[in-house]
């Protein structure tokens, strides 16, 4: 079973972690990061509290995007809304929300970097854009200049484009590694032996598994499931049902058969060893990991020496969604770590909010200090607790781009968890893609890409 500690022993475990990931932790911090860096549970802030720090952490933000982003701007007059006008929470309805799917709608070539312009807030560097470069390269000379430019993609291929400066993608893995190692409390230490179930964070600009290199720094082992350079192009080829797809995919084939005997491999010795370990990443990969051992009859007894953290991306074919309770199930047969410490989260490219399983119900805690998260119906009306709708947010970490976005995500958000104590509304455990809108996740492009020829 978890054990709590006291709040003495909480204080130090993340005084530890601070400790850890002082490299992100800016020098001042601006009134959106006192949000993320100050509560020290960003899960159990009392609401007076929280609703202070939201407050000022989006009411910064949209200010800072009215001043400074011409694009965004224009938009807020369009919809006659100024910044003088947030007065407080309640008036953050008024902030005007782009569609996920405006982040692309995006051109190739020199006009793909004109494009970034107008999204980013502030002035992009001044890079040399020859005629055949692609998305990759283009991306490459950016981040080479001091930025952090990932995408993700859906299941048309077509990617969704996110222009981070330095500053607000720390600020991302800061809050990823903080939402996770507090939710699972007390089982993280640095002294861990990890394996990312993601792409190497440092050869591919997938931001799934980029926002992944803070892994780095809070455990000291870390292996990685796919150490091979990940683009857009490749992506987009596997995705295509022609010869070059086929060509892509036949060669992904036999890396991936490779890939999970080396997992099973490392299992086999961390278990041998009695390590503790920590794996992270999408839940397809330890998925066909499992199915593995189960064919050789070898399962392990990790218990309360492992924990498994996934990243969406439920579907196993594209036939086949998994239910998260079942693969909780598998995990703990197979494994034998415990479902507290088997845990989900839901993020997307276009946010820095990190949504994480609590080890009591698995329902997803919505980081309140700030980050808004809401429902809306058909007409961009807010829903009742309780009831369905699209999932909708206003981050106040995102700064070099407006993250106040409408997403293609189907949820239901409760005002509080029925299975804990924390003090935030919650998101029934799964989430799905709304009717009508291709099928993505934090993982899904991953997926699309290694999973279709894994059992084959």
């Amino acid at each position: 079973m978890k054990k709590f500690g006291t709040m003495i022993e909480f204080k130090e475990y993340i005084k530890k972690l601070n400790e850890r990931l002082k490299k992100y932790i800016p020098a001042s911090l601006l009134p959106s990061e006192e949000a993320l860096y100050k509560p020290l549970n960003i899960f159990d802030v009392p609401k007076k509290e929280a609703d202070e720090y939201k407050y000022k952490a989006i009411k910064y933000a949209f200010k800072h995007h009215y001043e400074n982003n011409s694009f965004y701007r224009k938009f807020c007059k369009e919809n006659d809304v100024r910044p003088d006008d947030i007065k407080s929470i309640d008036d953050f309805v008024k902030i005007p929300l782009i569609p996920d799917k405006f982040y692309k709608t995006y051109p190739a070539g020199k006009e793909f970097a004109m494009w970034l312009a107008t999204i980013y807030t502030g002035e992009l560097p001044n890079i040399v854009i020859r005629k055949n470069d692609s998305y990759d390269d283009i991306i490459k000379k950016f981040n080479d200049a001091g930025l952090v430019i990932s995408y993700s993609s859906g299941t048309s291929g077509r990617h969704t484009f996110i222009p981070r400066d330095k500053r607000t993608f720390y600020n991302s893995e800061y809050g990823i590694a903080k939402s996770v190692v507090t939710m699972i409390y007390p089982f993280w230490e640095y002294d861990i032996n990890g394996y990312l179930l993601m792409p190497n964070p440092f050869k591919t600009n997938v931001f799934a598994g980029k926002v992944c290199s803070v892994y780095f720094d809070v455990i000291k082992n870390v292996e990685v499931a796919i150490d091979r350079e990940i683009t857009a192009d490749i992506i987009q080829a596997a995705m295509q049902d022609n010869l070059k797809g086929k060509i892509v995919r036949y060669a992904m084939q036999r890396e991936n058969r490779k890939m999970i005997n080396r997992i099973v491999k490392w299992l086999k010795e961390q278990h041998k060893q009695k390590n503790k370990i920590a794996m992270v990443g999408a839940p397809f990969i330890l998925y066909f990991v499992m199915e593995e051992l189960k064919k050789s009859g070898e399962t392990f007894d990790f218990g309360e020496n492992g924990a498994v953290a996934t990243g969406g991306g439920w579907k196993i074919y594209e036939d086949k969604r998994m239910p998260v309770e079942e693969f909780r199930k598998m995990v703990e047969e197979v494994l034998g770590i415990p479902p507290e410490y088997c845990l989900d989260l839901y993020g997307m490219v276009e946010g820095n909010g990190w949504m994480v399983h609590c080890p009591e119900g698995h329902y997803l805690h919505v980081p309140t200090t700030y980050y808004h998260a809401m429902v809306i119906d058909e007409n961009g009306e807010p829903v009742a607790y309780g009831e369905k709708g699209r999932f909708a947010f206003l981050d106040g970490l995102a700064l070099s781009y407006p993250g106040f976005i409408i997403s293609g995500d189907e949820v239901r958000m409760l005002e509080e968890c029925p299975c804990c104590h924390r003090n935030t509304p919650v998101l029934e455990p799964e989430v799905k893609r709304a009717k009508g809108d291709e099928m993505r996740g934090c993982a899904e492009e991953m997926r699309r890409v290694l999973s279709m020829d894994m059992s084959r």
